[in-house]
């Protein structure tokens, strides 16, 4: 090992006439250097020790004038031999004063002394090597920083000469981790610390932490650390343990266990617990559940998690992560025997005549080469309530009000230009109003898009799109219009009756609407387009296009089953196939007018209109529809050429929109945008007035000949706010129909507050079943205290609760007297605001932790069938490098319908 050394001023403590011992010597503290791998525990590394042999300088002092100290010329440095298998290294030592004592036998490096090895660094005020006893000693400031940045400081640290034993005292180590893409800080201390055979290092009365200590008051205990014992680090298995443990927050005990240990940070996965979690509730009891992770290997891992539940028994719980050279999988399980199943609902309310329960869920996806993929998402489960019952998490549901669960499996490609997607779903209801017969099962849907520069002279571009969709539905899903509460089944447990799976009363075209046919639907369609743009020396932007649509059907209606022949009391289905051409040709024109008016900005008044000519759509009310339901006129559809959103219905008829947008940027970050703008049914049939087995079209505001206005205000006066209003109105006398109106703001630097509301009004469709308007306001806020805490809350207000409540009074009174059986219903005014959801909480965060306690009022009515709304308070706490808790509790007083039963 080379050695090279600075040295300013050599002083021999007794005679200069004895020979001087190489500097050389110096080298056995290289393996100071390897101690950093035993005592910052935090690395985990093997800690590999190192050795270096001095060689004895053969040169003579010379003769010095001064009669005690005399600056000798530098000794020549002399290369140490380099541990075998490993190439030579070159030692750095500086300091201000290289001291030789030959009468002691020992070598000092005095002031600022600072050793460099490889990467590493080791920093002190005094380092001295004892070669009689073997021992190397490093004192006052000392510092040591390895490759991976890493620090361990001390006063003195004292180690043999095989480097593979040695004490620390005054330890301090500190590193920095990554976790979940940030930094983190860990600290360790200890008075003392001791270095065992090269692989252990142990802390006598140690502490450990991931906070900061305080700016102003270093001394200040930090929020949290663990107070040890003993605190062991094994660099081979990368395992601390504590012994006689304390958890202190603010330095306050919280709690103690006599043992417990933990992978080190540097372990990114390793076999043994994790943080349990703490279950309570009235169905399931008390209980906790205690993960196990088992780190096969490197690509491989389970964790089986069993919860001890006292009402219910034991819930198992299991998942498989398997990540391939071309792909991922991952399967989880969970299941029980239940010991209670009485505080449940019974069927079809609940689960309470089931012993066993579970669920199983696998994802995964592979890569066959760079432009193909294939995957799935599936899961399956005993009953509608487990999952939410025995709180299993789970990635396919879709929302936590209107919930279901999403099993899909698909083949993607995607080129320079195309785009090729296969997928089968199966949907799972997990609404109490959902009844699985009604649920389709989609397989295969097939979408191919392509597209090309237009031949020849007419340039452009030309798109081909596909689509095969196959169904299969076992119940017709029908739906009373107006609503008047009617339901296959109205079950009464423990004297409340609950209304299950709507029908309808009458099933005739004007009271009754399909949601969705029982029986086999095919179809296949396929639409090739065209479109160039043009731009004129005046601005004006010409852009033609032209498109041919083919659809083909072939519907298997079933009327077997419960009220499925009933569908044909209301539109005869054309059965066995059917044929749809839809060709169309048109014109967009737009025509900006753009104005710089400097500090006032880029002004831009842009007036559209679009015309597209095609024949009038035929098969109306005869074809099933399934896709293509959710239609919404607004600003953002005035301009699509098809404003249908599926496949099973295609727009036709001539049909003009006009509108026209204005748009302002400012050099100081300003936007606005207003639009606004109406269709026109030219010529043929308006498709719209017309509706379908779901009366798709009607009461969307394109039903008569002109449509309603519809119009767009956005205003951002920077990157902090954002507001936007979308609204459409009555043609004849601008009644507003439909409104959405919203607000994004982050009010820093003026006060530390963020907050988001939004409003939203639908006027009544009594055709398409809602009898009533819709009208909602959700807000929220998040105001920081201080940078570390917080307190934020949400509302989601009902405006028209009370509205449906009248009917349903209405509905119920009307069967009474009908029927006047017991007691009359009693009317109970809600108020004109209902608050649906509503949380409230506050917590606290900083670089090592994290606290929050939220409580919450969910709108789970919809989703569990719920007589009330779901309360629930939770707690989460997480020491970063810990670990964490989440504690949740329900706190309703109130009998519920989600299958946990009201009396036990």
């Amino acid at each position: 090992m080379p050695l090279s050394v600075t040295g300013r001023e050599t002083r021999p403590r007794q005679r200069l006439g004895h020979g001087l011992r190489t500097v050389s010597d110096i080298a056995k503290l290289a393996g100071l250097l390897a101690f950093v791998s035993g005592a910052a525990l935090t690395l985990g590394s093997d800690g590999a020790s190192a050795q270096a042999a001095g060689q004895s300088d053969r040169g003579q002092a010379r003769k010095a004038a001064a009669p005690k100290s005399a600056v000798a010329p530098k000794a020549a440095a002399q290369p140490a031999p380099a541990p075998t298998g490993k190439p030579a290294e070159r030692l750095l030592v500086e300091a201000a004063e290289l001291i030789y004592d030959n009468d002691n036998n020992t070598v000092t490096a005095r002031g600022n002394a600072e050793l460099h090895y490889g990467p590493r660094t080791l920093q002190a005020d005094r380092v001295r090597y004892d070669r009689a006893s073997s021992r190397v000693f490093a004192e006052g400031n000392v510092r040591l920083t390895d490759e991976t940045g890493a620090v361990v400081t001390g006063d003195t640290m004292e180690l043999t000469d095989d480097f593979r034993n040695g004490f620390v005292d005054a330890l301090r180590i500190q590193q920095t981790v990554e976790m979940r893409g940030q930094p983190v800080r860990t600290r360790f201390s200890a008075p003392r610390g001791e270095r065992v055979e090269g692989e252990q290092t142990t802390f006598e009365s140690g502490t450990y932490t991931a906070c900061e200590p305080c700016k102003n008051n270093p001394e200040t205990p930090p929020l949290w650390q663990v107070r040890a014992a003993k605190i062991i680090h094994n660099n081979e298995t990368h395992i601390i343990g504590f012994e006689e443990s304390t958890l202190e927050i603010a330095g306050i005990p919280v709690g103690y266990l006599p043992y417990f240990e933990a992978p080190d940070p540097t372990v990114k996965r390793k076999t043994g617990f994790l943080t349990p979690r703490f279950i309570t509730s009235t169905a399931l009891g008390s209980g906790i559940s205690t993960p196990f992770f088992i780190n096969v290997a490197p690509n491989f891992d389970i964790t089986l998690t069993p919860s001890f539940l006292s009402e219910q028994g034991i819930l198992g719980q299991g998942e498989l992560r398997h990540r391939l050279d071309t792909g991922t999988y991952t399967i989880r399980a969970s299941g029980i025997f239940q010991t209670t199943p009485s505080a449940f609902l019974p069927g079809p309310l609940g689960a309470g005549d089931r012993d066993f329960r579970g669920s199983i869920e696998t994802t995964g996806q592979f890569y066959i080469n760079d432009r193909w993929r294939t995957g799935w998402d599936v899961v399956g489960v005993t009953d509608k309530w487990f999952l939410d019952n025995y709180r299993v998490r789970n990635s396919s549901i879709t929302t936590d009000y209107f919930r279901e669960a999403v099993s899909t499996a698909y083949l993607i490609g995607q080129g320079d230009r195309s785009w090729f997607e296969a997928r089968a779903y199966y949907f799972k209801g997990l609404s109490s109003y959902d009844w699985q017969k009604e649920q389709p099962v989609v397989a295969p849907v097939i979408d191919y898009d392509k597209r090309i520069n237009g031949p020849g002279f007419l340039g452009g571009e030309v798109r081909f799109e596909a689509n095969i969709t196959h169904l299969d539905r076992e119940a017709t899903d029908f739906q009373a219009i107006p609503r008047t509460g009617s339901y296959y089944f109205n079950p009464t447990v423990n004297g409340t009756t609950y209304s299950l799976y709507e029908t309808c009363t009458t099933f005739t075209r004007s009271t009754c609407i399909i949601r969705g046919l029982s029986g086999s639907n095919t179809r296949a369609s396929a639409q090739l387009s065209w479109r160039r743009t043009f731009i004129d020396d005046a601005g004006q932007v010409f852009t033609p296009f032209a498109y041919l649509r083919t659809d083909a059907f072939f519907v298997d209606p079933r009327n077997s089953g419960y009220q499925n022949a009933l569908a044909q009391t209301i539109s005869t289905t054309d059965s066995d196939f059917s044929g749809r051409v839809m060709p169309a040709v048109g014109l967009d024109y737009r025509y900006p007018f753009v104005s710089n008016f400097g500090p006032l900005g880029v002004h831009t008044l842009e007036p559209i209109a679009q015309v597209v000519i095609r024949p009038s759509e035929t098969h109306i009310g005869r074809l099933p529809n399934e896709d293509a339901q959710s239609l919404v006129f607004d600003d953002t559809s005035l301009f699509e050429w098809d404003k249908f959103s599926g496949y099973d219905r295609v727009e036709g008829g001539v049909r003009t929109n006009l509108g026209a947008q204005y748009s302002v940027v400012t050099p100081s970050g300003w936007y606005a945008n207003v639009m606004f703008g109406e269709s026109i049914q030219v010529a043929g049939v308006n498709s719209f007035r017309r509706g379908d087995l779901a009366n798709v079209g009607l009461d969307s505001g394109l039903e008569r000949r002109e449509s309603d206005y519809v119009g767009r205000f956005q205003l951002s006066p920077n990157q902090n706010i954002s507001f936007v209003t979308r609204a459409r109105f009555e043609q004849r006398d601008f009644t507003v129909n439909r409104l959405e109106t919203g607000v994004i703001a982050r009010l820093n630097p003026f006060a530390p507050i963020d907050l988001s509301m939004f409003y939203s009004y639908y006027a009544a469709q009594p055709l398409l079943g809602f009898n009533n308007r819709r009208e909602g306001l959700t807000a929220s806020a998040t105001y920081h205290i201080t940078p570390n805490w917080f307190v934020t809350g949400s509302a989601l207000v009902d405006l028209t609760h009370y509205l449906d409540v009248r009917d349903n009074f209405a509905n119920a009174y009307t069967s009474y007297l009908a029927n006047p059986v017991g007691a009359a219903p009693v009317y109970t005014n809600p108020g004109r605001a209902n608050l649906a959801g509503l949380s409230i909480g506050g917590g606290y965060q900083d670089e090592c932790t994290t606290f929050s306690l939220n409580y919450i009022v969910s709108p789970t009515a919809a989703a569990l069938g719920v007589t009330e709304r779901n309360r629930t308070v939770l707690l989460r706490v997480e020491l970063k490098t810990l670990g964490e808790v989440d504690l949740r509790q329900n706190v309703n007083i109130a009998s519920t319908a989600d299958g946990i039963a009201a009396t036990r």
